[in-house]
């Protein structure tokens, strides 16, 4: 890894890693005849990725391929949101908009300057390194980047500190799984065979979801609780566990903090029966539950993130994470929780990103309150206005919340947009430059997982396509403009890679074998991770109650905090609102690409009989979808997939184009309890059938 020249004998085999934001990071392997990628497939000795892909990247050349690829800088000619775009040269492109830039921060201040990123890509070195440096040299406003994980990640580490537990390559001695939150088949399908083969020997599974999902059809039990009362199931097999005494005492007293604070709490507060009228679920079905989950000593809790996404998710993922310390699965190899395993990387970011070149009192902004900030040019965000905001990795016209009030705001024309991208999406439909940007089969990258604990090396498998170019080169072409002279700019990919692996810590036999094989894995397999005393809470325990005072906004005792507008739908007449993601789809990522548009069809929306009739829907009907803040157009599928009272709108698909409108035209910019996440799921509105 010392030259960024690509050498391309005839044909080959080049390593590589999926870029989505999935937790499976699957290694690739691009076969590359003549300097062309010509087949991407699954690397079959990597002991997760096991030689298949998923639908979504499989034959993922076509994607690079596409004839729809940005290849060259684009400057806007027209009317914002019409697509009126013509090519320039880079030199062109890059002296406007230094130039533009330059003149904002004279007039309102770096600050004025907002970057918008997420995951997609999920690399080390494209996500967030030279453009993190980028930014903080250049003083812009921070974001706040908690659109997905954030208020589970608030929950768990209130309970467990860093974010662990057992892989898929160390459940095979698990006897039950409880896949909460989660469409396993849909957005985690590499841990399904691990579980496949522990049912083969006798593991049950169970699915918490308020849908009927392709993984609840294929567990053994299925419980549709209402969407956002997560905690208050939690809370109900807790008191079944105390009442029947379904505790491991002897793992309690050594590994925990709060546990006679807790049995108060649940004594006093708690009941089956509560649970049942709070989630809709038979309280004889939450006591068998808790009677087979307390009586399975190696049981594993899958949470996944659609248990967050609500005025409560934080909370929600906190008390579920207590259950399998109050039994002990813990101690059990394979057993515990996982929401995600990024924890076990222990990345140290710093010479990464430059977090010391940030000037002192910078203002964070919130990424789900986009839209409130792009509609503030008075600046009451606190700060100056919004004049410039530099997007990459993200599509925010479509996959931020209130997406209305977002558009109206990338139609400013006193806002410099620029969007750094492969495809042209509903956000470069308001760009005043386009960049070319290359994608993972064109250029370097690191990859830690949220999943496993893999690291995975992408190397480029063939040369970028017209004038693309990768994240990092763009942001050092930007710094270059921008008259930065920081020797920090001149670093090249591969030099980052060798600063990732330093800041991974990975020592030299450990970095040999990820050249050599292209991943490496992070601990060894049945790595206890709640071990005693090396958690990183206040007491170095797992806290059941927080032990010490942290500024959380969550309570000392967890609680359950009830959905904010999903809650209210019911009574009010309305409908709660999940909108879940496509099976063919990764957020908006694969959406313009014909095979996944194909297999997702049309946008369609779930609606319970009991709700249709009510409202005079019948199967396939045109139909609208809204509430104040917005609406959008589905097709009406007539099901009891869904309970009643809640509908679901899978997505993401771009905008229409005659309308301009998607399902998250009606979600809210209000945020979680902690994580400041947001709150996709905890949405009320109303169905119409269209003319």
């Amino acid at each position: 890894m010392t030259s960024t020249r690509l050498e391309t004998p005839p044909e080959m085999q080049v390593l590589g890693a999926c870029p989505h934001d999935c937790p499976d990071t699957c290694a690739l392997v691009t076969t590359v005849v003549d300097g062309r990628a010509v087949a991407v497939r699954g690397a079959s000795d990597h002991p997760i990725t096991s030689g298949f892909l998923c639908a979504k990247v499989n034959n993922y050349q076509q994607r690079t391929y596409h004839p729809d690829r940005i290849l060259h800088p684009l400057k806007r000619i027209g009317p914002k949101g019409e697509r009126s775009f013509e090519r320039v040269s880079w030199g062109e492109a890059l002296t406007g908009i230094a130039s533009r830039l330059q003149a904002i921060i004279d007039e309102y201040g770096s600050e004025s300057v907002l970057p918008y990123s997420y995951a997609g890509t999920m690399g080390m070195l494209q996500r967030e390194s030279m453009s993190m440096r980028f930014f903080h040299r250049l003083g812009a406003s921070l974001l706040a980047r908690t659109i997905c994980a954030s208020a589970g990640t608030a929950g768990w580490t209130e309970v467990y500190g860093d974010l662990d537990g057992p892989g898929p390559d160390e459940i095979e001695d698990v006897d039950l799984f409880w896949l909460w939150g989660t469409n396993t088949l849909t957005s985690n399908s590499h841990q399904w065979p691990a579980i496949r083969s522990a049912r083969e020997r006798g593991a049950r599974v169970v699915c918490i979801d308020p849908l009927e999902t392709r993984t609840a059809r294929a567990s053994d039990v299925h419980v549709a609780l209402r969407p956002g009362t997560d905690a208050a199931f939690a809370f109900g097999i807790m008191s079944i566990l105390i009442d029947r005494d379904l505790v491991d005492h002897d793992f309690l007293q050594a590994n925990t903090v709060g546990w006679n604070t807790l049995v108060e709490r649940i004594q006093s507060n708690w009941s089956v029966q509560r649970a049942s009228d709070i989630t809709g679920i038979h309280s004889r079905i939450i006591t068998e539950l808790a009677i087979e989950y307390g009586s399975t000593p190696a049981s594993l809790l899958r949470l996944n993130y659609g248990m967050q996404r609500h005025a409560g998710g934080a909370s929600a993922v906190r008390a579920a994470s207590l259950l399998p310390a109050i039994t002990g699965a813990w101690a059990h190899r394979g057993g515990g929780a996982l929401l995600s395993t990024s924890g076990a990387f222990r990345a140290d970011k710093r010479r990464l990103q430059h977090p010391d070149w940030i000037p002192s009192n910078t203002r964070t902004i919130n990424m789900n309150r986009l839209g409130h900030a792009l509609s503030d040019p008075d600046g009451s965000v606190g700060g100056p206005p919004i004049k410039a905001m530099v997007v990459y990795n993200s599509n925010p016209a479509i996959v931020a919340p209130d997406a209305s009030r977002v558009r109206e705001g990338l139609l400013r024309e006193d806002l410099l947009t620029v969007v750094i991208e492969q495809f042209p999406t509903d956000t470069s439909a308001y760009a005043d430059w386009i960049l070319p940007a290359t994608t993972q089969l064109e250029h370097w990258d690191l990859h830690t997982a949220y999943g496993h604990h893999f690291v995975t090396l992408n190397t480029p498998a063939i040369e970028p396509l017209g004038e693309a170019a990768s994240n990092t080169e763009i942001f050092r072409r930007l710094g270059e403009a921008m008259g930065f002279d920081d020797p920090e700019f001149s670093d090249s990919d591969t030099d980052l890679i060798e600063q990732s692996l330093d800041a991974l810590g990975l020592d030299a036999q450990a970095r040999q074998q990820l050249r050599h094989n292209g991943w490496v894995r992070v601990g060894e397999p049945g790595h206890r991770h709640r071990e005693l005393g090396a958690l990183s809470t206040p007491s170095g325990r797992i806290e059941l109650v927080r032990s010490a005072e942290t500024g959380s906004p969550l309570p000392a005792v967890p609680d359950f905090l009830p959905p904010r507008e999903a809650g209210q739908a019911s009574s009010h007449g309305g409908l709660a609102l999940l909108t879940p993601p496509e099976h063919s789809l990764m957020n908006s990522s694969f959406a313009n690409m014909e095979r996944h548009s194909k297999a997702a069809g049309e946008q369609t929306v779930w609606i319970h009989p009991d709700d249709a009739a009510d409202r005079g829907i019948e199967e396939g009907d045109r139909v609208e979808v809204g509430n104040a803040r917005g609406a959008f157009i589905a097709r009406a599928t007539v099901t009891d997939r869904t309970i009643a009272g809640t509908v679901a709108a899978h997505g993401l698909r771009w905008a229409r184009p005659d309308d301009h409108r998607t399902l998250n035209d009606t979600t809210s910019q209000e945020l979680t309890d902690a994580g400041a996440g947001a709150t996709f799921y905890d949405t009320a509105v109303e169905i119409r059938v269209l003319p």
